[in-house]
């Protein structure tokens, strides 16, 4: 892969989730992004404002919660209507990586809530209506912090049995759930669900194409930014994603399908017209998040992904790390993204029968 067609088609490849190659060749654009501004009191939304239906048989709370890093984020607490006044298992949902909780998080927490569940699903700190400045950064401790101080928060409920709690996480917060799970032992089992593993996609690309010299050529890059970033006083940040111009891999269609039009368009959040920092990648391409996956054994794992899905691999590859328990199932006929939002093609009762069995 050595002419400047095929470079230019790996990164356009990578463009949605490896995005390092994308910080090496792209010019820095200046975003602002108004949702929270980092201000440790929110003003949320208050109307239903997510992707999918509202159900009628769970009760809806909009809340908020610090991390350990005193950032305060915003989350959906979904609640069966039928709950009486008993303490339920609680599940903490988390992804897909550049969305919001009004997506696909908050169909898969609204549908477990309807399966008897307390549900919470959240923003990532410095995304859509979560707290942190600037906007639109990711990182793998932080993310993965996130995920532990949603355990906090549901914990500390009444209508919560602490003893009971899962995890799920999708697309790149399928990673973090399994790094948060292997260090937090509060929680009893976990699905992956058409997961990534950012970590291993932003150092080493897609099917870990990426070439040392192409490597190190993004972290030369993303160094460099810093300055441009301090001198300025503000990051500079990537292309807005998923803006199609022909040609593209089947996957990145797919993805614009979800963000860029009415079946998944929020515009909060990061993969809908908006993007990371330039430098996002750089924390990502040195800290391999799926290290200590075995040490989430003796706890369940679940790992659901798309038989057609260009990110299938992941899941195999950790599946294949993981110690027992574990299961991976595989969709028929689901891409990556089928599994965002197509009920007809998301197991639901497979992972409500996996928490059930493994939250008592």
């Amino acid at each position: 892969m050595n002419s400047d067609l095929s470079r230019r088609n790996l990164i356009q490849s990578t463009v949605m989730a490896s995005a390092a190659l994308l910080a090496c060749v792209q010019p820095a654009f200046s975003q602002t992004n108004s949702a929270a501004n980092g201000r440790n009191t929110l003003s949320l939304v208050q109307e239903w404002d997510k992707v999918f239906p509202r159900s009628n048989k769970v009760d809806h709370l909009k809340v908020t919660f610090k991390n350990r890093y005193g950032i305060t984020l915003a989350a959906d607490v979904y609640l069966p209507r039928n709950r009486g006044n008993q303490r339920l298992a609680a599940i903490v949902v988390g992804g897909p990586f550049g969305a919001v909780k009004e997506q696909s998080s908050g169909l898969y927490a609204q549908t477990m809530a309807e399966r008897g569940f307390v549900t919470l699903a959240f923003d990532a700190s410095y995304t859509g209506e979560s707290g942190g400045e600037p906007r639109n950064i990711a990182s793998p401790d932080i993310n993965t912090e996130d995920f532990m101080a949603a355990v906090d928060f549901i914990g500390l409920q009444s209508y919560v049995d602490r003893e009971r709690i899962g995890m799920i996480g999708i697309c790149g917060w399928g990673g973090m759930a399994l790094n948060a799970v292997a260090a937090d032992k509060r929680v009893k089992a976990v699905v992956a669900s058409t997961m990534y593993d950012m970590t291993r996609v932003m150092s080493k690309g897609y099917n870990d194409s990426l070439t040392p010299e192409q490597r190190a050529q993004a972290l030369e890059r993303m160094s460099r930014q810093r300055w441009d970033d301090a001198a300025n006083g503000k990051p500079a940040y990537q292309p807005a994603y998923n803006k199609l111009k022909g040609g593209e891999a089947q996957f990145l269609v797919d993805y614009a399908d979800y963000y860029t039009t009415p079946r998944g368009y929020h515009p909060r959040a990061v993969n809908s017209g908006n993007s990371w920092s330039v430098t996002t990648p750089q924390s990502f391409m040195n800290m391999p998040i799926l290290s200590y996956i075995q040490e989430i054994s003796p706890r369940p794992i679940l790992f659901v992904h798309g038989e057609k899905a260009h990110s299938r691999y992941f899941a195999e590859t950790a599946y294949a790390a993981a110690t027992q328990p574990k299961e991976l199932l595989i969709v028929k006929g689901a891409s990556h993204v089928d599994l965002y939002d197509r009920v007809d093609k998301i197991p639901f009762d497979k992972i409500s029968a996996f928490f059930a069995k493994n939250l008592t």
